[in-house]
């Protein structure tokens, strides 16, 4: 509608404004349908959007669940081999004193003798006694000239540290100890990596810390610095008294020796230690960590003896941890068999403008749920995705197993106003024996990795044609602000729609085609709205003209009459 200002109907005494209003209301109907319309794509788009992150939660939840992903501290999503999962065997020690244990892998069920000689250790060094006044009194007499240098050198590398008072500041033992914390060095391949060093001070009793971060007999750490100096006062200050177990003659040679409370001496290279124990019968099995793994037993060592591992197939936990996933994959298949079959009501259109503002809000509410109910009814894009996923599942296994059914699953029968392809434990008992018995077998019946020759376990293909849904409901509606969790379903799941789509859909493409068609007919609606106002004006000019002329012929029928 146009926005000038307009008197109009004068001459005539006609009510232009709302003759023309009826007029173009009948106009404006073409304009109220496009707007439905772009309406409904937009809802659908919602809706597919919705979907597709229920489709991504799923897997990225259940994934989780079996420990087929993981997240780093850093919040990275990294995979993980079911060869790995820890819960599929159930690993106790005898004494977790020594060590405690868990799985990596499925290791073989049985009892594994193990001896734990010596653990792996570093090198640390502590003040023996308070240091607090000593520091103090070399920190305080540090003259502007003055430096504290000395050097360290670990397995990682050598460092020179050089210590001085600033203009504005004057050095502190924190300041010392934040620089030893951050030092680095170059390694052979010229990257930067820390000295390997721990350092800090307690205030409270007057006492420095030093120790290596790793273990091992090939982690050392030699402190140096020249005779006559304030770098050799400071360090001399620190009292530091030194637990090791061996150290390098003036020789070269690594002398065995443990030791503990000894005095440092400047130069010497002190060594730590290999974990040495003896595995069911594997004599001397060496270790620079305490956290060794052996045939699919993980072992991190505490102390020193004799304990015993024992290994068996957690036969509740696997068959829990499989019935968790059928209830949470029939949800799935519940809501989607929903959303296909839910019924349409044509009648139902998109509420305009004009409509809304004579409805209440809760009106408008239920007249939308009805209005967008059935929009992804039969929708062909998510009922062939649904039927891939249903003859994926009884498509044959190479393997130990070679169908589902094997194992005591199936899928449940099709039945009037039920969800087709809904899995379920039909024989409870068959699949736990197989679980006892072969638990190697249905774990790769289940989450064997898909490949170019195989198409992976039945967990892995659900996965993989859920996926495949997936990539062609993006093409088809966009992201959404969803990219981010796609992409910790699969990372190159955004590749063709960046690459062949260039990050546009196909509902994008189709609603911006609407607002462009929007935007053309309400121009042209202006125009024909100028048009009827030109014209009507064009009537009350003739209309005035012809009653100045009335005017005049009785103006000159009068006076003919004196």
């Amino acid at each position: 509608m146009s926005t000038n200002l307009r008197i109009t109907g004068l001459m005539s005494g006609l009510d232009t404004e709302s003759m023309i209003e009826s007029l173009m209301k009948a106009e404006r109907v073409k304009v109220d349908t496009l707007k439905q319309d772009r309406q409904l794509v937009l809802w659908r788009q919602e809706m597919y959007n919705n979907l597709n992150k229920e489709f991504a939660n799923f897997i990225i939840n259940t994934r989780k669940n079996f420990g087929l992903t993981y997240t780093t501290s850093t919040g990275i999503f990294l995979s993980n081999s079911y060869k790995n999962l820890s819960w599929v065997k159930r690993v106790t020690s005898s004494d977790t004193s020594i060590a405690s244990v868990s799985a990596s892998g499925i290791p073989f069920d049985g009892i594994y003798r193990v001896n734990v000689e010596k653990i792996a250790q570093g090198v640390s060094m502590v003040s023996g006694s308070n240091i607090g006044g000593d520091l103090k009194d070399i920190l305080a007499s540090l003259g502007e000239d003055d430096e504290i240098r000395f050097t360290i050198a670990t397995h990682k590398g050598e460092k020179e540290f050089v210590f001085r008072n600033e203009s504005e500041k004057k050095l502190t033992v924190e300041d010392i100890v934040k620089e030893l914390n951050s030092a680095t060095v170059l390694d052979e391949n010229n990257k930067e990596v820390s000295l390997g060093i721990k350092a800090s001070y307690d205030a409270n009793i007057g006492r420095f810390f030093i120790q290596t971060k790793e273990t091992g007999r090939n982690v050392y750490i030699k402190i140096d610095a020249d005779e006559g100096t304030s770098g050799k006062d400071f360090i001399e200050a620190l009292n530091l008294k030194v637990s090791y177990n061996g150290y390098e003659d003036s020789n070269g040679n690594v002398v065995e020796a443990d030791g503990t409370g000894h005095d440092l001496a400047l130069g010497t290279k002190y060594i730590g230690q290999d974990a040495l124990i003896h595995f069911n019968g594997a004599e001397n099995i060496t270790s620079s960590s305490n956290n060794i793994t052996i045939n699919g037993i993980n072992m991190s060592l505490m102390g020193t003896g004799e304990f015993t591992v024992t290994v068996n197939t957690d036969v509740d936990g696997i068959y829990q941890k499989i019935s968790s996933f059928i209830e949470e994959y029939n949800k799935l298949v519940d809501k989607v068999d929903e959303l296909l079959k839910q019924k349409r009501y044509y009648d139902y259109k998109p509420l305009t403008d004009a409509q809304k503002e004579e409805m209440k809000d809760k009106e408008i509410e239920l007249w939308e749920e009805k209005a967008k109910s059935g929009l992804l009814k039969n929708d062909d894009i998510i009922a062939r995705t649904m039927q891939n996923i249903r003859s994926s599942i009884y498509e044959e296994f190479e393997g130990v197993f070679k169908l589902i059914t094997e194992i005591g699953i199936t899928t449940e029968k099709y039945a009037s106003g039920t969800a087709g392809g809904r899995l379920e434990i039909k024989d409870e008992q068959k699949l736990r024996q197989a679980i006892s018995e072969n638990p190697e077998g249905v774990m790769e019946l289940l989450f064997k990795e898909s490949s170019e020759e195989s198409a992976g376990g039945i967990v892995t293909r659900i996965y993989d044609n859920l996926i495949s849904g997936m990539e062609e409901i993006i093409k088809k509606s966009g992201t959404g602000d969803n990219a981010s969790l796609y992409r910790n379903v699969k990372s190159t799941i955004l590749l063709d729609f960046v690459t062949e789509y260039g990050s546009i859909s196909l509902l994008d493409k189709s609603i911006a085609d609407y607002d462009k068609r929007i935007a053309d007919l309400n121009d042209a609606l202006r125009d024909k709205e100028n048009y009827y106002y030109k014209k009507f004006a064009a009537l009350e000019t003739a209309i005035s003209r012809m009653n100045a002329q009335s005017m005049w012929l009785a103006q000159q029928f009068n006076y003919n009459n004196y």
